[in-house]
């Protein structure tokens, strides 16, 4: 493990002893996070019942050796790899405690750049309404979004996020419930309105290989423009600052973070990708963890297969030394069915493309994810994500039908 690594771990390690008794991980986090985001168990076998670990419900494991139930001879980790730190993987170092995001950055590590400023007047932000900011391209508008009881001097990860073809800034903020979710994990979202065709964006946003860069650029200044004016009103994380989008607005996101992702700390593309129809990435910008999620070898919609594109995405972040995190939720071009885990019914829809903004910050090692340390990714990533292209199994069950 390397140098910065060891310094997160001695960091996090340190801050978890004087939080918690006995140095054990009671899921209490740095300032900025909550206690509500889901955390691992670094011992024992997963299923929450101390001293059994093989799946029969009661203590013993047949080895001989009580307590465990894994049958490695180990007494206490449960896991049956013989290292003894309990999360499967064989390497002796317990699993990251996540998110990151607000944890100090060890000795070392790479920041993020400033934030940009702002040229004129910035608008006064108000919560879950309309905004408008004159822009890259003239006026534009937005829904802002932040928890609704801010508290003095808090800071704050930011989301920017990308809506579909047929969407609006609205049907994302009442689709994936953002204010509840930004209540619960203690963050901003700016979630943009696209352009319309009489403004020679057929597809909302400029991706395409027909649209001109100059329009591209217009939407990156947008960007920054909106970034600047919520630093200028919040305590914002500049070390947290992400990217989601959806459909059409996923693969926008793919041009922000290849063309002018300096700044972003993650990308996560829904039913996106580059290629074909869409322009092709670009290598630069911050080398930064991206989840990407598609909806299997049916997801298809306006002579786009997303899972061609999609696919074509990670060979192009693997390739430049991004850590990807794929999701199949196998359900063509719709929804995912991202509801919370059955062990935590109170986590927001889509919690687990929150969870995974939050636990990526900027400092990150570049190739690094905390998850790639878990033999299993844990809750509330469901069982068809996995870390690195090709390794997900596509889900299996019920699905609503195809939203294209």
């Amino acid at each position: 493990m390397d140098r910065l690594r060891l310094e997160l771990w001695r960091s996090l390690s340190l801050g978890a002893c004087l939080v918690a008794s006995g140095c054990a991980d009671d899921g209490e986090f740095s300032e900025g996070s909550t206690s509500d985001t889901s955390t691992t168990e670094t011992s024992g076998d997963g299923d929450g019942d101390a001293g059994d670990g093989d799946g029969d419900g009661d203590s013993g494991d047949g080895d001989g050796d009580p307590g465990d139930g894994d049958g490695d001879g180990d007494p206490g980790d449960g896991d049956g790899d013989g290292d003894g730190d309990g999360d499967g993987d064989g390497d002796g170092d317990p699993p990251p405690m996540v998110p990151l995001c607000g944890t100090t950055p060890p000795d070392g590590a790479e920041l993020a750049p400033p934030l940009p400023t702002y040229s004129g007047t910035c608008p006064v932000l108000e919560s879950g309404m309309q905004n408008v900011i004159a822009t890259g391209g003239g006026d534009r508008s937005f829904i802002f979004v932040a928890p609704t009881d801010v508290e003095e001097d808090e800071q704050l990860p930011v989301i920017f996020l990308w809506h579909w073809l047929g969407g609006s800034a609205n049907a994302v903020y009442d689709k994936a419930d953002v204010q509840d979710a930004v209540d619960h994990y203690r963050f901003l979202a700016v979630i943009p309105n696209g352009r319309d065709i009489d403004e020679f964006v057929p597809f909302k946003w400029p991706f395409a290989v027909t649209d001109l860069d100059f329009l591209m650029d217009q939407d990156f200044q947008m960007f920054d423009d909106l970034l600047a004016c919520t630093a200028e009103q919040y305590n914002v994380d500049k070390e947290c600052v992400s990217s989601m989008g959806v459909s059409a607005g996923a693969l926008f996101t793919s041009m922000l973070a290849s063309r002018h992702g300096d700044r972003l700390a993650s990308m996560l593309s829904l039913s996106g990708g580059v290629g074909g129809l869409v322009k092709n990435w670009q290598t630069g910008g911050n080398i930064m963890p991206a989840m990407v999620l598609w909806g299997g070898p049916t997801d298809f919609c306006i002579a786009i297969d997303f899972q061609i594109g999609s696919q074509d995405l990670e060979q192009e972040l693997e390739s430049a030394g991004h850590p990807v995190m794929e999701c199949i939720h196998n359900c063509a071009h719709a929804t995912p069915p991202l509801e919370p885990p059955v062990d935590q019914p109170d986590l927001p829809v889509f919690g687990m493309v929150w969870e995974f903004m939050l636990a990526h910050p900027y400092w990150l090692e570049d190739g690094y994810s905390p998850y790639q340390d878990f033999a299993e990714l844990p809750s509330p990533f469901p069982e068809w994500c996995a870390m690195g292209a090709g390794n997900a199994a596509p889900r299996v069950g019920e699905c609503g039908p195809s939203e294209c």
